[in-house]
């Protein structure tokens, strides 16, 4: 068996499958009509053969009391009563009698047909009791006695009991009918009914195992379809047939397909176009920034020796000119981040050695206290670790409080680098979004001289070593926490593919 049928058993299985609800409806509501009517149905019958041996059984019962009891002497001995008995069993076979004649202040003299099978005992006293009651006579009812049954049980055995007595003076007469073979019969057809159910029941399923694979094989397909357009592949499409709902569904979701394809594709094409300029718009500032940064150097090595008027014009130039300069290369690696063109040229190194030249190449040996033991090595982008290292510590730097700390430790297989200041820390509207591009919390902070895209520089260059940064206030109120998190060794994020010559080259130069 495959996987995809695999899990398409087991998809069906699930109770919170459509499929296997529709089913158990089936069966239910299959079950519920199968039981209902085989309940009536066996209730009808079982009625009718027994109204029917009933009826025929005291029909003849009533016939024999007329013409053989009624005709016995008024006071008929123990034999007279005893032949009549036998006679009247003989003349219709399937019952017993019994025949009692009271004498007056005497025990009652009983004839019967057959000893083992019928006595006085098994006639229930209160059939006894009615059967001798004298009716009394009415408009509606001419005669003093009347025919009486009751159906009984006899050591398991059913059996139906009847008994009336002889209008003007003569003997009571009791019938005896088993209904052992009416009961085998009913037993017989509560079998067949139950049978016919399970197969009915069997039935229903099948059926509806066929309906739900007719209903949700194209519900099956419209869910792979929005599956894979949910995985990217824009130009999924169902194929439409019929003219019911689920066609009608097939081909909204067609239309809609089609739509949403459009749209990312003119969205891609404009942002591909607006890559490509801010890309074209960095790379051609760059040489005019060279040549004027070189200019604005020299004026600045010249300043002293100007008219104290046009130095603060000088110092000015120079210092936006070095904000250009960063600006445009942030711009150019936040390009490449968006154009997912950037790399990692992975290296072996010393966290300690590579912290402390971070610092010590930007001059902040004096503002920050460093806390990292030599010999802990990681496999990382070295570069790319400084660009982070230098966008955290120089944020804490400008807008938090000396002195910054900085503490490296190892936790399992990831490397944390905490960053941590004494400024005023960060308000808790900010931190959401210190991560965000060209945001500046200006109205808590003063005016900053970056970018507003170093953080978020940082956190691209964290995201693909696959770590992470998070920012959040110290919890003794003094100052504001950045944590990065790095795994110890980046190298399955590169892949087997590694031209590190030419990455080295074209990412050479671009610190922030």
């Amino acid at each position: 068996m495959t996987a995809a049928a695999k899990r398409s058993l087991l998809a069906g299985l699930r109770w919170t499958s459509l499929r296997l609800r529709l089913v158990v409806v089936f069966a239910l509501v299959a079950l519920t009509a199968a039981v209902s009517a085989s309940g009536i149905a066996y209730w009808l019958n079982r009625e009718a053969v027994l109204t029917r041996t009933q009826d025929a059984a005291l029909g003849d019962f009533r016939q024999e009391m007329q013409n053989r009891a009624a005709s016995l002497p008024l006071h008929p001995t123990k034999d007279d009563l005893q032949n009549a008995a036998v006679q009247m069993a003989s003349s219709s076979p399937g019952y017993s009698v019994l025949l009692v004649d009271k004498r007056d202040g005497d025990k009652p003299i009983v004839g019967n047909s057959n000893l083992d099978t019928f006595t006085l005992d098994n006639v229930p006293l209160s059939l006894q009791q009615q059967v001798n009651r004298k009716q009394p006579a009415e408009a509606g009812n001419t005669y003093p006695y009347h025919l009486f049954w009751q159906r009984t049980s006899i050591r398991g055995t059913p059996y139906l009991v009847a008994g009336t007595r002889i209008i003007g003076g003569g003997p009571t007469g009791y019938m005896l009918k088993s209904l052992d073979q009416e009961r085998q019969d009913l037993n017989s057809l509560a079998w067949s009914l139950g049978i016919a159910t399970g197969l009915a029941l069997v039935g229903s399923a099948l059926l509806a195992q066929a309906a739900a694979t007719t209903v949700l094989r194209p519900v099956q397909r419209l869910g792979d379809a929005a599956r894979k357009l949910g995985e990217g592949k824009l130009d999924t499409r169902l194929v439409v047939s019929g003219t019911d709902e689920l066609a009608d569904l097939s081909r909204t979701f067609n239309r809609a397909a089609s739509s949403l394809e459009k749209k990312v594709a003119d969205m891609s094409a404009r942002e591909e176009s607006s890559r490509r300029f801010v890309a074209d718009m960095s790379h051609e500032l760059r040489t005019p920034l060279t040549a004027i940064t070189a200019v604005a150097e020299v004026l600045e090595d010249e300043a002293d020796s100007l008219d104290p008027m046009i130095a603060p014009a000088v110092h000015l130039v120079v210092s936006e000119t070095r904000r250009l300069n960063d600006l445009v290369e942030n711009l150019m690696e936040v390009t490449r981040f968006d154009a997912g063109t950037a790399r990692l040229v992975l290296d072996t190194v010393d966290v300690a050695d590579q912290v402390t030249a971070c610092i010590d190449a930007r001059a902040w040996l004096d503002a920050v206290d460093l806390d990292a033991e030599r010999g802990m090595m990681v496999r990382l982008d070295p570069r790319r670790l400084d660009v982070i290292l230098a966008n955290l510590i120089g944020n804490a730097l400008k807008h938090g409080g000396s002195p910054v700390r900085v503490s490296v430790r190892t936790d399992g297989d990831e490397l944390v680098i905490e960053v941590r200041d004494h400024g005023p820390g960060i308000p808790e509207d900010v931190l959401p979004h210190v991560f965000d591009r060209f945001y500046k919390a200006s109205a808590s902070r003063p005016r900053s001289e970056g970018s507003g895209l170093g953080l978020s520089i940082a956190m691209e260059n964290a995201h693909i070593h696959g770590g992470d940064i998070t920012a959040a206030n110290s919890p003794d109120g003094d100052g504001a926490v950045f944590v990065l998190r790095l795994p110890r060794d980046a190298e399955e994020l590169t892949g087997t593919a590694r031209d590190h010559g030419a990455e080295a080259r074209d990412d050479e130069g671009d610190a922030t």
